[in-house]
C-alpha cells in the first residue's frame, strides 16, 4: 500500500538542522533537567515500600483515605491513586506506603528478650523458671519483610509459653487466627507468623473510616525492600545501557561508522524523551515502564535501520546526489512503510491505554510516546547526525589535490 505516488521526494532535511535538531536537543536537555529535579517518580519496585490495592465498600474520596492513613501515625508518606475499573470506579485504590518491614531493627531486641533468646542455650541471667528450656530460643531469624520469625530450640517447644512471650511485646501481633506452630518437629523449629504491613495498613483503615467501609482482604498486597528497590533500580539502568552498546555494535558491523552514531543517539533520544514525559504527567516509573523503554528503542531501531539500509542501496545507484538529498531519497521511498508499520502498532497500543488500567496502562502510555518518538527520530535525529558525520569524514579525506601536492613534495 502506497500512501504517496511513487517518485515523489520529500525534503525532509531543509528544516532538519534549523528546526528539528535544536527541537532535539531542548527535548532531551528539558527532561535530563526533569530527571534529576524533581526526578523520577519511582513506584514500589524501585523506592521499596508496601502496596494494597483495595476495592473498598462504599465510593469514597481519597483524600479521606490518605488523611486516615496519616492519622494512625504508624505510615510515612502515603500515597493514593485511583484506579479507573468498572463497575465501581470510584471505590478501586491503590495505597502505597514507604514502610516495609513490620518488625524494625529496634523491635528485633525485644522480640529476642522476650523469647529468652541465648547462644549457649543456657537461661538468661539464669532464670530458668520465667525461660525453661523448652521456652528458650537458640536461634532466632527474621524474615526479609519482618511477617514471619523462624525459631529453633534445645527441646520439644511450649507452643502456649511461647505465644505468651511474644505477647509482652505490645507493637508485634501475631496474624489473625494464626498461633505458633511447629514446622519441624526434629529440629525443635517453631514459625510466628505476624501481621504484616499490609495487615496492618488494613486494619488502620478499618479502625479510621469503618468496617463497613473496608473489605476484610485486600485484592493485592506487594512489597518491596529498599535495598531490592536499588538492586532493580541499578539493574534497570545498566539493561538500557547494555541494549544501546549492543545496537551500536550491530550497527557498526552491519553498515559503517558513520551510521552507528546516530542511531544510538536516537535511541537515547526516544529512552530519555519518554521518561521526561513520565515526569511531567507524574507517572510512576516501574519495571513495566522500563520494559517498555527496551521495546521503544528495539522498536526505533528497527525503523531507523529500514531508513538506513534504503539509504545505503541509494548511494551505490545514485552517485552524483549529495548525501541530504540520498536522505530526502530513501526517506520518502520508506514513509509509507513506516507510516502502516506505527499507525497498526499505534492502534492496538491505543486500545491498551483507553480501556487498560493500572500498569498496562501505563506500560501503553509510554509504548505510544515512543512509538511517536520513535519515528520521529528516525528521520529527524539519526539521519541528519549521519549526514553531518558523512560532511566531517569528507572533509578530513585527502582529495586528489592534496594527494598531488604530497607527492611532488615528496619527490622535491
Amino acid at each position: 500500500m502506497e500512501f504517496f505516488k511513487p517518485g515523489r521526494t520529500f525534503d525532509f532535511m531543509r528544516l532538519a538542522w534549523r528546526f528539528f535538531i535544536p527541537l532535539s536537543v531542548v527535548l532531551m536537555v528539558g527532561s535530563i533537567v526533569l530527571m534529576i529535579y524533581p526526578g523520577p517518580n519511582y513506584g514500589t519496585d524501585f523506592r521499596g515500600g508496601t502496596e494494597l490495592e483495595l476495592a473498598f465498600e462504599k465510593p469514597i474520596d481519597q483524600g479521606k483515605i490518605r488523611e486516615a492513613v496519616e492519622k494512625s501515625h504508624q505510615f510515612s508518606e502515603p500515597d493514593v491513586v485511583k484506579v479507573a475499573s468498572e463497575p465501581h470506579p470510584d471505590r478501586h485504590f491503590l495505597i502505597r506506603v514507604q514502610e516495609v518491614s513490620a518488625v524494625t531493627d529496634s523491635l528485633k531486641a525485644e522480640v529476642r528478650n522476650a523469647l529468652c533468646y541465648t547462644n549457649d542455650g543456657n537461661a538468661p541471667n539464669g532464670d530458668d523458671k520465667t525461660c525453661p528450656a523448652n521456652a528458650r530460643a537458640i536461634e532466632v531469624k527474621f524474615s526479609q519483610g519482618g511477617d514471619k520469625i523462624t525459631l529453633r530450640y534445645d527441646a520439644e517447644p511450649d507452643l502456649a509459653k511461647i505465644s505468651e512471650q511474644i505477647k509482652k511485646v505490645p507493637t508485634v501481633v501475631l496474624r489473625k487466627g494464626s498461633a505458633p506452630q511447629v514446622i519441624s518437629a526434629r529440629d525443635h523449629r517453631v514459625e510466628l507468623q505476624l501481621q504484616s504491613r499490609g495487615d496492618q495498613l488494613l486494619d488502620v483503615l478499618s479502625q479510621q473510616l469503618g468496617k463497613d467501609m473496608v473489605p476484610e482482604k485486600a485484592l493485592r498486597v506487594e512489597w518491596v525492600g529498599p535495598k531490592a528497590g536499588k538492586q532493580l533500580r541499578d539493574s534497570a539502568r545498566n539493561a538500557v545501557a547494555l541494549a544501546i552498546l549492543a545496537i551500536m555494535v550491530y550497527l557498526a558491523f552491519r553498515f559503517d561508522l558513520r551510521f552507528a552514531p546516530g542511531v544510538v543517539f536516537a535511541c537515547l533520544h526516544d529512552a530519555v524523551v519518554v521518561i521526561g514525559v513520565f515526569i511531567i504527567f507524574k507517572k510512576e516509573v516501574t519495571l513495566s515502564t522500563v520494559a517498555a523503554v527496551l521495546t521503544i528503542v528495539g522498536y526505533s531501531m528497527n525503523d531507523t535501520v529500514v531508513v538506513y539500509d534504503r539509504i545505503r542501496e541509494n548511494l551505490g545507484k545514485h552517485r552524483g546526489k549529495t548525501f541530504a538529498q540520498i536522505i530526502n531519497l530513501s526517506a520518502s521511498e520508506t514513509i509509507s512503510r513506516t507510516i502502516l508499520t506505527s499507525g497498526a502498532t499505534m492502534l492496538s497500543v491505543l486500545g491498551f491505554f483507553i480501556w487498560g488500567t493500572g500498569v498496562i496502562k501505563d506500560f501503553a502510555f509510554a509504548m505510544v510516546v515512543g512509538i511517536i518518538a520513535g519515528t520521529y527520530s528516525s528521520i529527524y535525529v539519526a539521519a541528519p547526525l549521519t549526514e553531518w558525520i558523512d560532511r566531517k569524514m569528507r572533509s578530513r579525506a585527502p582529495t586528489p589535490a592534496k594527494k598531488k601536492g604530497v607527492l611532488q613534495s615528496a619527490r622535491a
